[in-house]
C-alpha cells in the first residue's frame, strides 16, 4: 500500500511531467512559422527572353522574412504564363488561391468585378507610411476599378516607337524628333516605300503594326467615359486617327507587312513594348535579333488634336480578398511593389520599368543601365520618365476587353476595304457598342 509520502512524490512528478509537456507543446507553437502564400508565373510578362523573375522575388522574400521574424513566404514554381490565368481562376474556385498573386493586365477587370480582391483603400488610407505619389501616376491607376485600388503596380512597360536608324540615314532622311507629328510620320513612310530591287514589287516599307489605337491614343481622343457606359467611337478625333491609318495603309498597295520584314531591316517603324528595347539593345541578344541595323526609340507621333503619347501596361499585384492573414498581406505587398530595393532590381533581372519614381530617375539604376550596353549608352532616361509621366491607361471596366475586341474587327475591316463611308461606320459601331454597354 502506498504511504502518504509516496503519494505526494508521485503526484509532484506527475505535475513536473505535465508541465513539461505544456512546456514543449507552447515551445513547439512558438517555433510553428506563419505561412503567406504567393501566386506568380515563371519568365517575362513581356514576352522576351532572359527574364530572371525567381531572382526578384527570391530577394524580395528574403528580404521580407528578415522584416519579419516567424514568418515564411512560400509559392508554387514553374507556372508558365500561358497557363497562369486558367491556374488562378481555378485555385480561386477551389478556395485555395494564394494570400498575394499577380495579375496579369488582360485579367485585371474580370477578376476587380467578381470580387476575387481586395479592395486595398482601407490599408492605403491605415498606412501612415504608404505615399501612393512616389508611383508613376499611369502605373498607379492600372490598379484601379471603379475609383477603387485593387491592385498596385509592380512592372511597367510604354509603348515606343522603334526606328530603323540605318534604312534613314540610308535614304537621306534624318532622324524625327521625339514632338513629331502625323503629316511627318506620313511623309517618312510615303518616301521609303519603294520598290528598291525594280523587280516590279514592293520591298522596302514605312511601317508595321502601327494600330489605329495608337493613332487615337495620339490624337486626343478619349473612348468611354469614366465609368464604361458611354463610348465615343463617333468623334470626329477617331474618324481622323482612323482615317489616317487607313491613308498609310494604302501606301503598301495591299502587302501586309510582317515582323519579320521589319527584323530583316525593311521596315523602318515599329511600335514596341519597351521591354523589346531593353532585351535586344544590351548583349547578347542585340546579336539575336536586330544586329543588322541599327536602331532606337523615340515618342509616337502626335496627330492634330493630340500629344506625342502611348499607353502604359503594366504588371499588377493583389491580395487574395479571402485570406485571413491581411495585413502580413499588405506588409508583403509593399515589399514587392513599394519597396525601393526590390525595385532597383527590376532594371537589374526583367525588362520593364519600375514603378516608382524615384527609382526610375536614379543615377544608380542610370549607372547599372550603362554597363549592359556595349558603347555604355542606354535610352535617355529623361524622355522614359516624359512618357512614363504622360502615359495612356486603358479603361478599367467589366466589359472593356469584349466592346474593343469588336470594335477591333469592325474598324480593321473598314481600313482593309478602305470603307469610304467611315463617318457612318463609327456612329453605327458607337451604337452598338453603347447598347452592349447599358446591358
Amino acid at each position: 500500500m502506498i504511504n502518504m509520502k509516496d503519494r505526494r512524490f508521485i503526484f509532484r512528478l506527475l505535475v513536473c511531467i505535465f508541465l513539461v509537456i505544456i512546456f514543449f507543446i507552447v515551445l513547439k507553437a512558438s517555433q510553428k512559422k506563419t505561412i503567406i502564400t504567393f501566386g506568380m508565373f515563371a519568365g517575362s510578362n513581356w514576352d522576351v527572353p532572359y527574364s530572371n523573375s525567381y531572382e526578384i522575388i527570391d530577394n524580395a522574400i528574403k528580404r521580407f522574412e528578415e522584416k519579419n521574424p516567424g514568418v515564411e513566404v512560400k509559392y508554387v514554381n514553374g507556372i508558365m504564363k500561358e497557363d497562369y490565368s486558367e491556374w488562378l481562376s481555378s485555385e480561386l474556385l477551389k478556395g485555395t488561391a494564394p494570400d498575394v498573386f499577380m495579375i496579369l493586365p488582360e485579367d485585371f477587370n474580370t477578376l476587380s468585378n467578381v470580387g476575387a480582391m481586395e479592395n486595398l483603400n482601407k490599408l492605403i488610407q491605415k498606412d501612415k507610411e504608404f505615399d501612393k505619389n512616389k508611383y508613376y501616376n499611369t502605373s498607379y491607376k492600372f490598379g484601379q476599378y471603379e475609383e477603387n485600388q485593387f491592385a498596385l503596380p509592380y512592372e511597367s512597360v510604354p509603348t515606343m516607337m522603334f526606328v530603323n536608324k540605318t534604312l534613314l540615314e540610308n535614304e537621306g532622311i534624318q532622324m524625327p524628333s521625339n514632338n513629331w507629328t502625323f503629316d511627318e510620320f506620313y511623309k517618312i513612310c510615303k518616301e521609303v516605300t519603294k520598290d528598291t530591287d525594280n523587280d516590279g514589287i514592293i520591298d522596302q516599307f514605312g511601317y508595321y503594326d502601327y494600330t489605329w489605337e495608337d493613332a487615337i491614343y495620339s490624337n486626343g481622343v478619349t473612348l468611354f467615359n469614366e465609368d464604361g457606359t458611354k463610348s465615343y467611337f463617333g468623334d470626329k478625333k477617331v474618324e481622323e486617327a482612323v482615317s489616317f491609318i487607313q491613308k498609310l495603309d494604302k501606301l503598301n498597295n495591299g502587302y501586309r507587312v510582317t515582323s519579320k520584314d521589319f527584323d530583316d531591316g525593311k521596315v523602318a517603324f515599329h511600335p514596341l513594348l519597351f521591354s523589346e528595347y531593353t532585351t535586344y539593345k544590351t548583349y547578347p541578344w542585340k546579336i539575336k535579333k536586330y544586329s543588322g541595323f541599327e536602331w532606337d526609340c523615340i515618342k509616337l507621333p502626335a496627330g492634330e488634336n493630340g500629344e506625342n503619347i502611348s499607353e502604359v501596361t503594366t504588371l499588377l499585384m493583389g491580395i487574395n480578398s479571402k485570406t485571413k492573414k491581411e495585413q502580413l498581406a499588405w506588409e508583403f505587398l509593399k515589399t514587392l511593389t513599394y519597396d525601393e530595393d526590390v525595385q532597383k532590381e527590376i532594371f537589374k533581372y526583367s525588362q520593364g520599368v519600375s514603378v516608382l519614381k524615384n527609382v526610375t530617375n536614379s543615377e544608380e539604376v542610370i549607372e547599372e543601365l550603362s554597363k549592359s550596353t556595349p558603347n555604355g549608352s542606354y535610352i535617355d532616361m529623361t524622355l522614359l520618365n516624359e512618357i512614363m509621366e504622360s502615359g495612356i491607361v486603358s479603361p478599367r471596366f467589366r466589359k472593356y476587353n469584349s466592346v474593343m475586341d469588336m470594335a477591333d474587327n469592325m474598324i480593321n475591316q473598314a481600313i482593309n476595304d478602305e470603307d469610304d463611308n467611315l463617318s457612318y461606320l463609327l456612329s453605327k459601331l458607337q451604337r452598338e457598342v453603347n447598347n452592349i454597354l447599358r446591358n
